[in-house]
């Protein structure tokens, strides 16, 4: 094939771009179960997704309704699956039937208006008593007891939430989690409550005019967020409102509307980023930032050059993901002073190539794809903004964010600590899958660590040394959080979920929102059908 001229920083474009190791097989996922009581009906099971329970995961083959966890009665979602050729040495190389790495990823809905015919009956979930004794004897609400059953060794269900909304008929967004000292936050449509990480209880819920429209699970040192929200709550209202949350005070901070930067500026669903005392407002051609603190404006994408559509942030450093104004649309990646966005440096992709992915800001690692010839690229860059390596390996793995049009570049289908990234690969039929370390230095294969027993393991974290990961709930398997040492190794289960009645619920949940944080375990929905009656919302685990 003729290769595209290259950029001075960038490697020759390697031939064979799309071969695979061999044609996909059918029948991927999760074999079929039983009809799961505790599972609610997904209001998107069209949408493609990358970002459930089990990233990447390709659909189960077609059986009748409730024959899949998490969502009886409802088509399974499409799952976002790339295949990695290891005989192509300058890059990951992928291709599938139908390239993926552009598809609709954010495992949601484009955003939808909240109709005006339908007033809430209760804006803010309602609460299910604790469930924290373990002894078969606690209540747990309409769950029953969620400990009884549980075996030796196990460790408890904190407490269950659930929530109670009488939303749109698209069903309302759950998308926020965030753990701060003793409190877990979560948001639903136009609120945000926070409660007592050890015991369920609601400390604070702040309340917003209109549906809350854009989160990032990013916060400031001393637990500040930025949320955005609707204008109104009419079929044209836009997500241009933005509000600053003190998370661990349960208090409002600033609240203003985000300027348009010029006549094509569209506010239909923007993103947010955010690292130190700046969160940056993305939308599809335009960027703004902003300072958490004050919410005084900071920069936007300039008028002239190559223009930044997205400003993304970790770490105390920011990178704009820029297009050029030639006849190609290049993309160029550009180191952005989170204060002043002045760029120092610029690492422009080969012709066609999109960032699809940013897995780390600071090391700085881009997932980049051509669509059109189902090509793709993991690329490290140094602090100067040149190539540092290229991510080769074997596998299946997700592309972690996918297309969209509000979707944000900052993927958890892939972690990064220090020097190395971790991905999960999506296993085929009646198999695990496993996690795949690669060091960034040489972009080679670290290690691979099975999940086994057709189980599946999701990075989470890294911290002291060692990798966290989930390995996630099945109907009849209760799921557990566990650490891999640096250097590889067998998953050591820190966190053992109890089984019995609590596992058709931990596995029920569509595409959860995760945390690890003080040796409790987090997991959360992040939608809900808000049809009037009781949805699960949050669940905690703990010793």
């Amino acid at each position: 094939m003729t290769e595209p001229p290259q950029p001075p920083n960038q490697p020759p474009t390697p031939s064979g771009y799309g071969h695979l190791p061999g044609p996909p097989q059918s029948g991927y996922g999760y074999p079929a179960q039983g009809d799961n009581p505790y599972a609610q009906q997904s209001p998107y099971a069209q949408q493609p997704q990358t970002q459930p329970v089990g990233y990447g995961f390709p659909p189960p083959p077609p059986g009748p309704p409730g024959m899949h966890p998490g969502a009886p009665g409802t088509p399974p979602k499409k799952k976002a699956v790339v295949w990695i050729a290891a005989s192509v040495a300058a890059a990951l190389v992928v291709g599938t039937v139908a390239y993926v790495g552009f598809l609709r990823g954010d495992d949601k809905d484009p955003k939808q208006p909240v109709a005006q015919s339908s007033p809430p009956v209760d804006e803010k979930p309602s609460a299910s008593p604790s469930v924290d004794k373990g002894d078969g004897s606690g209540d747990g609400g309409q769950e029953g007891d969620l400990n009884s059953g549980r075996k030796q060794g196990e460790d408890k269900v904190l407490w269950l939430k659930t929530s109670k909304i009488d939303g749109p008929g698209s069903g309302v967004e759950a998308d926020g989690q965030w753990v701060v000292g003793d409190t877990v936050a979560k948001s639903v449509w136009k609120s945000v409550t926070g409660y007592g990480a050890a015991d369920g209880k609601e400390k604070w819920t702040l309340t917003f005019p209109a549906e809350i429209c854009a989160v990032t699970d990013q916060m400031t040192a001393d637990g500040k967020t930025v949320v955005m929200y609707r204008d109104g709550e009419s079929d044209t209202a836009n997500c241009n409102q933005m509000r600053m949350i003190d998370l661990k005070a349960g208090k409002e901070g600033w609240s203003k509307e985000v300027p348009k930067e010029g006549m094509f500026d569209l506010f239909a669903g923007p993103n947010l980023s955010l690292t130190g005392d700046t969160v940056s407002v993305n939308r599809v051609t335009r960027a703004s930032a902003f300072k958490v603190s004050t919410g005084d404006k900071l920069f936007a994408t300039p008028s002239e050059g190559c223009q930044a559509g997205s400003y993304i942030g970790g770490n105390g450093k920011m990178i704009g993901i820029a297009t050029c104004q030639d006849a190609d649309h290049t993309v160029e990646v550009q180191d952005a002073d989170p204060a002043t966005g002045k760029t120092t440096w610029s690492f422009r992709l080969p012709k066609d190539f999109k960032v699809t992915s940013v897995y780390s800001v600071d090391p700085l690692v881009l997932d980049i794809g051509n669509e059109a010839k189902k090509e793709r690229s993991i690329v490290v860059l140094g602090p100067d903004g040149k190539q540092r390596a290229t991510v080769t390996g074997e596998g299946s793995f997700a592309t972690g964010c996918g297309l969209s049009f509000s979707r944000s570049l900052q993927c958890s289908s892939g972690l990064v600590d220090s020097n190395t990234l971790y991905l999960p690969t999506a296993p085929a039929a009646g198999t695990g899958n496993e996690i795949v370390a690669f060091d960034l230095g040489t972009g080679k294969v670290k290690w691979r660590t099975p999940a086994g027993d057709k189980r599946t393991l999701t990075p989470v974290k890294a911290e002291g040394g060692q990798l966290v990961a989930y390995r996630e709930a099945e109907y009849d398997q209760a799921g557990e959080v566990v650490t891999v040492p640096a250097a590889g190794g067998t998953p050591t289960p820190v966190l053992r979920h109890p089984s019995g009645a609590a596992a058709p619920v931990e596995s029920s949940f569509h595409s959860p929102r995760i945390d690890y944080v003080d040796g409790r375990f987090f997991i959360s929905a992040s939608r809900l059908l808000a049809k009037g009656k009781d949805e699960k919302l949050l669940m905690v685990f703990g010793k």
